[in-house]
This record gives structure tokens, C-alpha cells and sequence, in this order.
């Protein structure tokens, strides 16, 4: 069996990932293996590795001369290391990662577990945040009564937070 990465030496590492009950295998050579790091648990991840075989058709549909404009990392860069260069890298290549995030996970959105406190204080800050735009949107359009409604329902969900 030949290597996925170099297509010319045989392989003999095996890794297997299930994602979302579909399995999907990478075969590597030693040379290959090293280059990716497998030899080394620490520096390893499942996710880097597949971003140099499968998903670098993600990273090459947008501009190829694209730079970050603060650390002038490119998606070459970020498609050789796996890693982006700086914080604004996230807003520049935004579409890139959207499409890689939505390739390798569920989601792009983290739906982990929230102390119990903590997830009703958010709903409600949510819930604050909906009435307050529309309550905005209602004053713009001089629809009073449904403001003086909205109005009502935002003092009483500030006293819920400060109770």
C-alpha cells in the first residue's frame, strides 16, 4: 500500500478516524510519518495532518496571494505549518477555516458543556440583548405600543438578573 501523502513509498503507519460514523484511514510512510510528526505524541494531532491531504482544496479555493495584514502569513503558510500566524490571521482567512472547521467537526459553533450558572445567566443576556434590538427596531418604525411592551419586558428581565 503506498503512502497518501508522497504516493511513492510504502506505508507502514496506519491511522484510522471515525467522524461522524464514517471511517477514514491515512496510510503514511516513515519518511512522511516523521515529516508530520506522528513519531511524537506530543506535536501530533489527527486534525493538522489531514489539513496538508484532504482538506487543502478547503484552504486553496480562495485567493492564493491572500496575506494576513498584520503578520503577512499566507494560505500557503497556513497550509504548509496548520497553524495561522497571528489573531487577525481568524478574520482574513475566515471562509477558508469555516469550510475546514464545518469539514473536520460537527459544527462551527462550541456547544460544550456550561456550568448551570453560567448557561441561564447567557440565555438570559441573549434574551436581554433580543429585546433591546427590538425594542430599537420598534422605536425606528414608531410602533409605540409594541415598544412600551418590549419596554416592560426588559425591566423585568433586568430584575430577574439582578435577583
Amino acid at each position: 500500500m503506498l503512502c497518501d501523502v508522497c504516493k511513492c513509498n510504502d506505508a507502514t503507519v496506519f491511522l484510522t478516524q471515525i467522524i461522524e460514523g464514517k471511517m477514514q484511514k491515512v496510510n503514511l510512510c516513515d519518511a512522511c510519518s516523521k515529516d508530520k510528526g506522528v513519531q511524537d505524541p506530543t506535536g501530533f494531532a489527527l486534525a493538522d495532518l489531514l489539513l496538508g491531504i484532504g482538506a487543502a482544496e478547503e484552504i486553496e479555493k480562495g485567493s492564493p496571494t491572500q496575506r494576513c495584514p498584520v503578520c503577512g502569513f499566507t494560505q500557503g503558510d497556513f497550509k504548509k505549518t496548520g497553524r495561522l500566524g497571528c489573531s487577525t490571521c481568524y478574520a482574513t482567512f475566515t471562509e477558508a477555516l469555516t469550510a475546514l472547521l464545518k469539514a473536520m467537526h460537527k459544527g462551527t459553533a462550541h456547544v460544550g458543556k456550561v456550568p448551570q450558572r453560567a448557561h441561564r445567566a447567557g440565555e438570559l443576556s441573549d434574551k436581554m440583548r433580543n429585546l433591546n434590538e427590538s425594542l430599537q427596531k420598534a422605536v425606528a418604525e414608531e410602533n409605540y405600543e409594541t415598544a412600551a411592551s418590549l419596554r416592560d419586558q426588559i425591566k423585568q428581565l433586568e430584575s430577574e438578573l439582578a435577583g
